[in-house]
């Protein structure tokens, strides 16, 4: 197959961006050392930039976006790679200015792939994601700087978004007690169906942004949205513990002081999936197909196809998707 399906990005002269499903030809895509029939992709909030043309994500059009992939390598000029295996490819420049999984086929850097581990298909790695990978991430981290079970409750912001719902998921099934803010009144059973035992409305997570600092609480603490909340949870946590960030859906400023930095020991510990080095991406990959693999993960998956992918990104940019959004390319 040469020809292959894509979901593309245009941007015309008064900077709209409009979408389409074209077809594309295999001599189209850049040079690399992998050509990947591509199975599964996830929708990021990531990809939602990507399609509405922020530049800070993609400054090249027409564009393919897809931040995440996983198929099958069809072609293969790497010794590390044969026709024929599995791969999940996910961050680098995949699907911002490189044509990514939301085309049926890719051709990437032999670097920017592992292969898919034992435990995990296609399907399943891409309910994952990059959202699930940095949970995943964020968790090893905090676990890195001392957070235990018996430490204390730990807070997840923005838990219906596909990071913070596999956060909650996943933080519940190492042993711990976890506290979930969400706005959505409507998705607290969907919460505690994760795992979350106490659930906060952002109202409460907001509480004392004014105040230098709060009741100690948190034996730790994943955020995802950025701005007064993440502050607010530094602001409470217990002594000598850390807070893991990886967005800014709310807010890229922290309106911060030195005080709980200085009095309670704390620590914030900043989280990168996109170009953290692949032994290091393996590793935690690996775990997610082993020790931290998770059941019922079609729980939290929407499925998607390429026709239905404009209206979901529409819908994760207005904030209005719960879980994570699962591209199937041949469906």
């Amino acid at each position: 197959m040469t020809a292959f399906r894509a979901f593309r990005v245009e941007k015309t002269e008064d900077r709209q961006f409009p979408r389409s499903i074209v077809e594309r030809d295999v001599a189209e895509l850049p040079d690399g050392d992998l050509l990947v029939d591509v199975e599964f992709s996830s929708l990021n909030y990531k990809d939602g930039l990507s399609a509405t043309g922020n530049p800070g994500v993609t400054r090249n059009f027409p564009h393919t976006p897809g931040i995440d992939a996983a198929g099958t390598v069809v072609e293969s000029s790497s010794s590390d790679f044969a026709p024929g295996d599995a791969v999940i490819a996910i961050g680098f420049d995949l699907g911002m200015n490189t044509p990514g999984g939301f085309g049926q086929r890719i051709r990437i850097p032999a670097g920017w792939a592992i292969p898919l581990p034992d435990g995990l298909d296609a399907r399943s790695s891409m309910i994952l994601g990059t959202a699930g990978f940095t949970a995943a991430l964020c968790v090893h981290k905090l676990e890195g700087a001392g957070m235990r079970p018996d430490g204390g409750p730990v807070l997840v912001t923005g838990a219906t978004g596909g990071v913070g719902s596999i956060a909650v998921k996943l933080l519940a099934h190492l042993g711990y007690e976890v506290h979930a803010v969400t706005g959505k009144a409507s998705s607290h059973d969907f919460l505690r169906s994760l795992g979350a035992r106490e659930i906060l409305s952002r109202e409460d997570a907001s509480k004392g942004v004014d105040r230098p600092l709060l009741k100690p609480r948190w034996g730790g603490a994943v955020d995802t949205v950025g701005g007064p909340i993440l502050f607010n949870a530094i602001k409470a946590l217990r002594y000598g513990a850390s807070l893991a960030a990886c967005g800014l859906v709310a807010s890229p400023e922290i309106p911060a002081t030195v005080f709980p930095f200085i009095l309670r020991h704390v620590n914030l510990l900043g989280v990168d999936s996109v170009e953290l080095p692949l032994a290091q991406k393996a590793e935690i990959w690996n775990k997610l197909a082993g020790p931290w693999k998770l059941d019922r993960l079609d729980e939290l998956a929407e499925p998607l196809t390429l026709d239905t992918l404009s209206g979901a990104i529409d819908r994760i940019l207005a904030g209005q998707m719960v879980g994570r959004g699962v591209v199937d390319l041949n469906g």
